[in-house]
């Protein structure tokens, strides 16, 4: 959510000040942008919590939780999108007869029509509504009102399928309107707070913003919900819809929820648990065109698992796959950045092995690699366009650790045994045998 409202902040600043003071302001005041698992291509669980809630663990039934997630104006800001669609740019309009308020329709290239599902693994919904064909078939009305027995429940079913973008502009939402009484809310705060906001259309892929240095860093290879299956319940709204259905996208295949393998265009990766792969890893579309790759291990490590491409062309709007290997044991983090980029710009994505969304924000590994970048950008001596990925060592106390197997400090080259009053267990008595500022030099 709050790399949509970063991407809502900078196309505001556009319009409010002068075009040849907006690119100064931000090379003023913005040094980096690190977007976190940013679902710049939206996520299917919204389209869940929109139709049959999402409790997030919370003591509270779907149904309420379907309630409270419709209640926020904000939650359609993560609806699945088409990468092949765009509409038109608000910038412009705003110099024009003033249509800038009427709502914007979406442009697709022929892709959207060639290929199917949007650019996404597979559809997004897949729903059963009734249908009143077949009249013999069904009792009369007369019948239905003394079973007190509504039409929803006697009609034969419909399956229908619906794309990225049928669900971003709203047509999924306009065919379930006779069936769901809370489609007729969710259209009109559709088009009038998202495709007729006049600063942007959020539900539009994201162009690479204007900034000096960005980071686009996520989790990859967890199971991720890529589509799903809804039918009617029976049941009153909120209640109204059940899930009988969801595909998986697991480590490069689709899979439904019985374990079946299911049909669709699976990435190369699956996402981090919440967000799929193709909407986080749209960011390397901002990479320039050439790439060094580097694959490392997460943990600390003395380079002899380090693997390097340098030069990779990159295609746009084309994934990135690295030949490497991994070792089925060791979680890797796998660096991709610009080797030829724009001028005075910087551009890396970051695919972290096993990074969940909800807690990637406070793995010890991101945080190390942050505060080594970050480090590396304002360091005097830098030499490097990147910090290095040649090793990592421990940089803290807390980083050495006591090896079981060997009888001494893990690192010893780096940590010595120093017991100190007050530690209960042979690790926490291994520390640092220099300062950190000696050790951060093997990363200039």
């Amino acid at each position: 959510m709050g790399n949509n409202v970063f991407r809502y902040f900078l196309e505001w600043l556009k319009l409010e000040i002068a075009p040849k003071k907006y690119i100064q302001w931000l090379d003023e005041h913005i040094h980096a942008y690190f977007a976190v698992g940013a679902p710049l291509l939206g996520a299917a669980e919204t389209v869940k919590g929109t139709l049959s809630g999402f409790t997030f663990g919370l003591p509270v039934s779907e149904g309420t939780a379907r309630l409270m997630f419709n209640s926020f104006g904000s939650s359609m800001w993560m609806m699945p999108i088409s990468k092949y669609c765009r509409t038109d740019d608000v910038y412009w309009k705003h110099f024009s007869d003033g249509s800038q308020n009427k709502h914007h329709t979406y442009h697709c290239d022929q892709r959207e029509y060639q290929s199917n599902y949007s650019g996404w693994p597979t559809n997004v919904v897949n729903i059963e509504i009734p249908s009143m064909r077949g009249i013999d078939a069904y009792p009369s009305i007369t019948e239905i009102d003394q079973a007190n027995i509504s039409p929803m429940e006697c009609g034969l079913p419909t399956h229908l399928s619906f794309s990225a973008l049928e669900v971003s502009d709203g047509t999924f939402f306009k065919t379930i309107e006779d069936y769901d009484p809370d489609s007729k809310r969710v259209l009109h705060q559709l088009y009038t707070s998202y495709h007729g906001d006049p600063v942007v259309n959020p539900l539009t892929p994201w162009d690479r913003p204007p900034l000096k240095n960005i980071f686009c860093i996520y989790g990859v290879d967890s199971k991720t919900e890529v589509g799903y299956y809804f039918a009617p319940s029976g049941k009153p709204y909120p209640d109204n819809w059940i899930i009988t259905d969801v595909i998986y996208e697991i480590e490069g295949s689709l899979y439904s929820r019985s374990g079946n393998l299911a049909e669709g265009n699976p990435g190369a990766a699956s996402g981090d648990g919440t967000v799929p792969y193709h909407s986080l890893s749209w960011c390397k579309n901002w990479l320039g065109p050439k790439v060094n790759i580097t694959r490392a291990p997460q943990s600390e490590h003395d380079g002899s698992d380090v693997q390097v491409h340098l030069n990779v062309e990159h295609h746009h709007e084309a994934d990135i796959v690295p030949n490497m290997t991994k070792s089925p044991r060791v979680k890797y983090i796998t660096y991709y950045e610009d080797s030829e980029s724009l001028p005075g710009k910087r551009t890396a994505v970051w695919e972290l092995d096993k990074g969940n969304h909800r807690n990637l924000v406070r793995s010890s590994v991101l945080m190390r690699e942050l505060w080594l970048e970050m480090w590396h950008d304002t360091h005097p001596d830098a030499k490097s366009k990147f910090v290095t990925k040649a090793k990592r060592g421990p940089l803290r106390d807390e980083d050495c650790y006591w090896d079981y197997g060997k009888a001494r400090c893990a690192w010893s080259e780096h940590c010595e045994y120093r017991y100190v009053f007050g530690d209960v267990h042979l690790g926490q008595s291994c520390r640092l045998r220099n300062s950190s500022a000696d050790l951060l030099l093997h990363y200039v």
